[in-house]
C-alpha cells in the first residue's frame, strides 16, 4: 500500500440492528485509539458520554483517541477534509477509518466513492463491509426491505446482533438463510456489540502487493464450491449454497485454463455494462495468460477495479470468479463468459 493510503471500513446494517451499539463498543477498544468514524449525525448514535474535547467544525475526538465526524455535504469532502486535517495536524494521524450508513442506506455508492473517485482513492481504499444483522427481526427484514437484503449480500463480515434475545431456532433459521444469500461472509455472533477488532477489519485487498497470502479469505469461493463434473473448462456448482434469497443470487464461476485477456475482458465489460445495475458485488483472482502474477477484480455494480497480486496465495492456479447479483441467474452470466463467445470475439 502506497504511503498515506488509508484502509475504510463500511459498518452499514437495517434499523436497530445494532449499529450503534457495535460503533459505541468498538470505540472504547484500546486497539481503535488510531481509527476516524464518520457517522451521519452524533445525535443517532449516543455517544455523549465517550466525549473528551471537541474540536471546531465536524471532528470529535473520544475517550479512546479516535475521532468522530459527521458528513458536512458528501463522502467525498468529509474524507478530504478529514485527511487534509490529519497532514496538517489539526488532528491526530489516523491510520483507519469507519463510515457508519444509516439503516436504510444502500452501501453501494459509498463503495464506489472508495474505489473510483480519483480525489479520494489516493489517500483512502476500501478495506471491507460489515453487516449487523438482528437475529430477532432479521427474517421479516430480509423478507419485508430490499434494503436490508443488499446489505447482507455485499458484506465482507456478516454479524449476528442481539443472539441473546432470540431462541436457537430463530437463529439457526437466520444463519441458514445468510449462508445461502452471501456463502463468502462469515458469520460473527455479537452479543451487545462485544467482539475483537482484529476479528472485523483487513477484510479487503487494499494493498494487493503484500496481501497475497490472505486473497483465499477475501474470496472464499471454497464456500461456494460443491461437487463438480470434471471436463468442463469451468465448473458448475448445483447445491442449494449457491441459491438465491428472494431475487438475489450468489454464484462462483471456476477455469481450469489460463484466460486469454483479449477476449476474457471485453465479456465481462460487457456483462458489466449491460446488467451494471444488477451486479452487487464481484470479486475474482484470475489467472491470466501471459501474467506472471495473479490478477484481482474487484466490482460494485458498473465500478471494477482490476489489480495485479505479488504472488498467487496457494498452489491452486484456477481462475475463480464470486458474483452476487440481484436478478441475474447463472446461466445468463456464463452465456456472457462462455467459450463460443470468446471464440466469436476473437474473430
Amino acid at each position: 500500500m502506497s504511503e498515506g493510503r488509508i484502509p475504510v471500513s463500511v459498518i452499514t446494517g437495517f434499523l436497530g440492528s445494532g449499529k450503534t451499539t457495535l460503533l459505541a463498543r468498538l470505540l472504547q477498544h484500546p486497539a481503535m485509539g488510531d481509527a476516524a468514524v464518520i457517522i451521519n449525525e452524533f445525535g443517532e448514535i449516543g455517544l455523549d458520554h465517550h466525549l473528551v474535547e471537541s474540536s471546531r467544525d465536524d471532528v470529535m475526538v473520544m475517550s479512546s483517541g479516535c475521532l468522530c465526524c459527521t458528513i458536512r455535504t458528501d463522502l467525498v469532502d468529509t474524507l478530504r477534509t478529514l485527511h487534509r486535517k490529519r497532514e496538517q495536524g489539526e488532528v491526530s494521524k489516523f491510520r483507519r477509518v469507519l463510515v457508519e450508513t444509516t439503516g436504510l442506506a444502500d452501501p453501494a455508492p459509498i463503495l464506489h466513492t472508495l474505489m473510483n473517485d480519483p480525489l479520494v482513492s489516493r489517500q483512502y481504499a476500501l478495506d471491507g463491509v460489515i453487516t449487523t444483522v438482528d437475529a430477532l427481526h432479521g427474517r421479516k427484514q430480509l423478507d419485508d426491505h430490499f434494503e436490508s437484503l443488499k446489505q447482507a449480500a455485499v458484506a465482507d463480515r456478516l454479524l449476528l446482533t442481539k443472539v441473546d434475545a432470540a431462541s436457537p431456532e430463530e437463529i439457526a433459521l437466520l444463519r441458514e438463510r445468510l449462508q445461502r444469500l452471501n456463502p463468502g461472509a462469515p458469520l460473527i455472533e455479537v452479543v451487545q456489540g462485544e467482539i475483537d477488532p482484529a476479528v472485523l477489519f483487513d477484510a479487503g485487498l487494499y494493498d494487493p502487493a503484500t496481501k497475497s497470502s490472505v486473497v483465499t479469505e477475501w474470496l472464499r469461493a471454497e464456500a461456494f464450491e460443491d461437487e463438480h463434473a470434471q471436463g468442463h473448462h469451468h465448473h458448475h456448482h448445483n447445491h442449494d449454497v449457491n441459491r438465491h434469497d428472494a431475487r438475489i443470487h450468489a454464484h462462483c464461476l471456476v477455469f481450469d485454463c489460463p484466460l486469454d485477456w483479449r477476449y476474457f475482458s471485453p465479456n465481462l465489460a460487457s456483462l458489466v455494462s449491460r446488467h451494471a445495475e444488477k451486479l452487487l458485488r464481484v470479486k475474482g483472482i484470475l489467472n491470466v495468460q501471459g501474467e506472471p502474477q495473479p490478477v484481482v477484480v474487484h466490482g460494485v455494480q458498473h465500478q471494477f477495479q482490476r489489480m495485479r497480486l505479488a504472488a498467487w496465495p496457494d498452489e491452486d492456479r484456477r481462475s475463480k470468479l464470486v458474483l452476487i447479483a440481484r436478478d441475474l441467474d447463472r446461466k445468463t452470466i456464463e452465456a456472457w463468459l462462455r467459450d463460443d463467445r470468446l471464440a466469436e470475439l476473437g474473430r
